[in-house]
């Protein structure tokens, strides 16, 4: 074999390790999605009233502010593991009372604060975010966030 390398055998690397890793890029891509339908998230609990406060989650994008399971702007609390870090993760009437409490609250007009805006949402709509917010506490993040403020 020659010392010198040629130009057809450095089109033979490039095209040979092209497609090495977009086949492996592939292959972990199907992995993930696998794993994340399959592992990550019990598909059984997606009720109505989950995809409704998701809708409600974007209609109000409240994501502006709020990241949820990292993913968001980090001016406001990460959501991801909200009614968990409040302690009504395995209560639902306690998580609707609780959440709606807060919402209702804000602003609450402490100056220098950041401030939440007020949405005028029905208990219906309430009920469903919490529904939401709920599911995504159930998600197996793999210990994320890192803490348990976000």
């Amino acid at each position: 074999m020659s010392e010198i390398m040629t130009k057809n055998m450095a089109r033979n690397v490039f095209y040979g390790g092209s497609i090495f890793f977009i086949l492996i890029f592939g292959a972990l891509t199907v992995h993930s999605h696998i794993y994340a339908r399959t592992k990550a998230v019990d598909e059984s609990q997606l009720t109505p009233s989950v995809v409704e406060g998701k809708h409600i989650w974007e209609r109000n994008t409240c994501v502006n502010c709020h990241s949820i399971l990292g993913e968001g702007a980090y001016f406001a609390p990460e959501l991801g593991n909200v009614m968990r870090r409040w302690g009504v993760q395995d209560d639902p009437e306690s998580a609707f009372e609780t959440m709606k409490g807060w919402m209702e609250s804000m602003p609450t007009g402490i100056e220098g604060r950041r401030q939440m805006p007020h949405f005028d949402l029905t208990d219906d709509e309430y009920r469903a975010l919490t529904d939401f917010l709920l599911w995504t506490g159930t998600i197996n993040t793999q210990n994320w966030p890192p803490n348990d403020a976000g």
